[in-house]
């Protein structure tokens, strides 16, 4: 029987902090109730404190910077199709939920499995498409797995390390590819951001909140990659939990945009040139003359299919 992954884990920083990194997660709550003091909107400044604590993408594991893009081999993604068709289903609101609750014992079992499938693969031997389908595939199945293992619950940010930890359930050490031991923040910004240098992985990777894009119903194939980031970013960007304008013609956008500014460009006009070229008609319309994005939202409620 597979272990839960709370019990694969290994032990992150809770109190005493152990490094200044781990520091800055340990009094993140000191900072907003500062910042909320000092700055005369509190939501934006928690918005730049938020942004301060996003890690920076830097290529913390070149092993896996190395792909082959002569290689023709597939990762086999089966397991986590099955899993995703039986428990992913759109909403009337647009945003995709997963029914957390109906999964069975078999099926947690099926999605474990997947996920050592994927530890036992070797990246490098992927072509660069296939490669980057693998890492997401990887962060959202491993996601779904910490959810599961913690479940019910109102949002992923309730769970934690520890009585100390402000943060969530990502810089856990969660699985070993290639030697490497890897925590979700690993393979989002230590792998996908630092290596692949692509702003709509934002539109794949999925933090099972309400807020992020959708979780699929089938899984990221290396095939198809291009194709399917386009309809994720065009999804979102369209829903108004991705961008928003309001009868005076302010722009709201989502946390994302904040977050990882530097992944979509220098500034907010770089921002909103991004999001133009996904929009469709009604939303170009609306954003016409906008310079600028007057705030920022996000919803960390879980993207579960009933009451938690």
């Amino acid at each position: 029987m597979i272990a839960p992954f709370s019990q694969q884990v290994h032990w992150r920083a809770g109190f005493p902090p152990r490094s200044l990194y781990d520091m800055r997660y340990f009094f993140r709550p000191l900072f907003l109730f500062l910042a909320c003091l000092t700055f005369a909107g509190c939501a934006s400044a928690q918005t730049a404190i938020e942004r301060r604590f996003i890690p920076d993408a830097g290529l913390e594991f070149p092993a896996f910077a190395q792909s082959d893009d002569r290689s023709s081999t597939r990762v086999e993604n089966t397991a986590w199709n099955e899993f995703l068709m039986r428990y992913v289903a759109p909403n009337a609101d647009g945003v995709n939920r997963v029914r957390y609750g109906d999964v069975t014992p078999d099926d947690r079992i099926l999605l474990g499995g997947y996920i050592a499938a994927l530890e036992a693969a070797d990246p490098a031997s992927l072509s660069s498409d296939e490669q980057l389908s693998y890492w997401i595939n990887l962060y959202n199945a491993v996601t779904i797995a910490v959810v599961l293992d913690h479940y019910p619950l109102s949002s992923i940010r309730k769970i934690k390390s520890g009585p100390f930890d402000f943060d969530g359930p990502w810089d856990d050490k969660r699985v070993t590819i290639a030697g490497a031991a890897l925590s979700l923040n690993d393979i989002e910004h230590g792998i996908i951001r630092a290596v692949f240098n692509e702003p709509r992985i934002h539109y794949a990777i999925n933090c099972a909140s309400i807020g992020c894009p959708n979780l699929r119903s089938e899984a990221y194939e290396g095939t198809t990659l291009n194709h399917t980031l386009s309809e994720q970013a065009r999804t979102y960007i369209n829903h108004p939990r991705g961008v928003s304008i309001d009868e005076r013609g302010r722009v709201t956008a989502s946390k994302i945009y904040a977050w990882f500014r530097e992944d979509f460009g220098e500034n907010e006009s770089d921002v909103l040139g991004h999001i133009r070229q996904y929009a469709m008609p009604e939303l170009i319309g609306a954003l016409d003359g906008a310079t600028k994005i007057q705030r920022y939202n996000y919803d960390w409620s879980l993207n579960g299919a009933g009451p938690e």
